[in-house]
């Protein structure tokens, strides 16, 4: 079969942990792309399927259904696991999706993806979970289970082992020579575990590897396997989210690298790493925008949910309820200045906004002072504790800082379509795709000049692109050109109609995406055909 660009069809295999195509499948990035690119794929007349483990939820999902039962070797005894076909809820043609089951991938709770463990012990539980994961998969393609494909996909850490077995494990010698390649989605998670002494260790997993190469000892501790290390080195072709990203994880003078600066440069000068930018899905028909309203009528509805999931109320939904309520019954007009922010409490995206400035106060109060009390900021998302209780007593002391700790799709919608500026000051950013979203709907964005943000926003076109230098740091850099984007959007309203029109009319469509992947990261992994000797 041959594909609409007339070379031969694919057929692609995806491992990962997140598919945003399934209920419950997606925590973050990964389950879009999962969601997305297997479909822009299957456009070109591509074959994916698409593995995940089942997490004791996928494969109880209505229309499931069990289609075999394999056995692979895991701390020394042999396991069964069971393959489930799932419906997506996309129900793309040329997409397949599989769940791999078994207790261990529900030992944390049913539906859980990640679990969060104990400091002293990082990604222990998940560590042993993604080992099995891997070794059922290798095991599923080497005994026919799953049909042999033309190229096996691996996204991030949690898949990376699998590069290692199919290179050093003579159990699955028949299926060492398909290409594999490699997506990198976030560095700073590597999945580091010890080679031995521990449950949750290389060597614990996998008592009878002949073998490990040095690539896959980690470079700053070397009693530890390093899943992203190995993957980085074994695979064909290792891909970065981004083109700027590619370069930045190479800088042996940046720490975007994360300890894996020289094994990425490396990777680089074999020719192997590539950067391409993901996608964005553009709907033929958008919905109408919320009003402001009926924006803060589905911000009270979720927060009203998020309290009665638990048995004691969070202070930051006593909080935000007390404020919508206020502001519901007051029919509040809408702020001349609506700043949003769309994402998870991490380091990476609210660093910059939580850093303590000269004075001793925080950024992010300087942002408000400078929104003033004509203007709203919105911020929806959870994570770090300590993030949500920073933000929990700023909005205590500040009338126009809504902060929402939880998550909904419907309310984020709401947001990227309703706000004025979209704030993503990310520290780094391999991607990102809700700047990517908020453009979609006319929002612009305010950005830090890395990574795929980046390759995304133009500064003055499509958005407003602050970057350190010298003399100014990062954070007063952020200041600066939010105050230069609030005065273009009060006092210069052409120029920002003009501004939004930039980003609305942007387009990175997960199509052009595809096409780079099967020029750039497949193909070139694959034998030469007959036709081209």
């Amino acid at each position: 079969m041959r594909s609409r660009q007339g070379e031969k069809a694919l057929n692609i295999l995806m491992l990962a942990a997140e598919n945003g195509a399934l209920p419950g499948g997606k925590v973050g990035g990964i389950g879009d792309v999962i969601r997305d690119a297997p479909g822009a794929l299957a456009a070109l007349e591509h074959s994916v399927t698409v593995l995940t483990p089942g997490y004791g939820h996928f494969s109880r999902l209505p229309g499931a259904t069990r289609i075999d039962t394999l056995q692979t070797v895991f701390r020394g005894q042999r396991e069964r696991v069971s393959l489930h076909r799932v419906p997506s809820r996309t129900g793309t043609a040329g997409v397949s999706c599989l769940a791999l089951e078994h207790p261990l991938f529900s030992s944390a709770g049913p539906a859980r993806i990640y679990v969060d463990d104990d400091p002293g012990r990082p990604f222990a539980t998940d560590g042993s979970r993604f080992a099995l994961f891997c070794a059922a998969a290798a095991a599923a393609i080497t005994d026919g289970v799953i049909p042999r494909p033309d190229i096996i996909h691996l996204h991030d850490w949690h898949s990376a082992l699998f590069a290692l077995l199919l290179h050093t494990d003579p159990v699955y010698a028949a299926i060492a020579d398909i290409p594999l390649v490699y997506t990198i989605h976030n560095l700073a998670l590597q999945g580091i575990r010890p080679l031995s002494g521990d449950e949750s260790a290389l060597f614990s997993w996998f008592p009878s590897l002949p073998h490990l190469p040095p690539s896959a000892i980690d470079p700053r501790y070397r009693d530890c396997y390093n899943p992203m290390r190995a993957a980085i080195a074994l695979c064909g072709r290792v891909h970065a989210v981004s083109p700027q990203y590619a370069e930045e994880i190479c800088d042996p003078d940046s720490d975007f690298g994360c300890g894996l600066q020289a094994d990425l440069r490396n990777a680089r000068h074999e020719g192997r790493l590539v950067g391409i930018l993901n996608g964005c899905d553009y709907p033929d028909v958008a919905p109408p925008p919320a009003t402001f309203a009926d924006t803060l009528a589905l911000a009270r509805r979720d927060v009203r949910r998020w309290i009665g999931r638990t048995a004691e109320a969070h202070s930051s939904h006593v909080l935000a309820l007390h404020q919508l309520d206020l502001w519901l019954a007051g029919r509040q007009p809408r702020p001349q200045a609506l700043l949003t922010s769309v994402g998870r409490l991490t380091d990476q995206k609210l660093g910059l906004l939580c850093s303590v400035m000269p004075d001793g106060r925080l950024c992010l109060e300087h942002a408000l002072d400078a929104l003033g009390d004509d203007g709203l900021c919105v911020m929806l998302g959870s994570g770090d504790p300590t993030l949500e209780m920073t933000l929990t007593r700023l909005a205590s002391e500040r009338d126009n800082l809504l902060f929402l700790c939880g998550y909904s799709d419907a309310l984020a919608d709401a947001l990227y379509a309703a706000g004025d500026l979209f704030l993503m000051p990310s520290t780094f950013e391999p991607c990102g795709i809700s700047q990517m979203l908020a453009m979609r709907e006319g929002q612009p964005c305010l950005v830090n000049a890395v990574g795929g943000l980046v390759d995304t926003v133009q500064d003055g076109e499509t958005g407003f692109v602050f970057a350190a230098d010298a003399d100014v740091g990062a954070e007063q850099a952020l200041l600066m050109r939010l105050g230069e984007a609030l005065d273009c959007l009060r006092g210069q309203p052409d120029a920002y109609r003009r501004i939004r029109a930039g980003a609305a009319a942007e387009r990175f469509p997960w199509g052009r995406a595809a096409l780079a992947y099967g020029e750039m990261l497949y193909r070139p992994l694959l034998p030469a055909s007959p036709e081209s000797q």
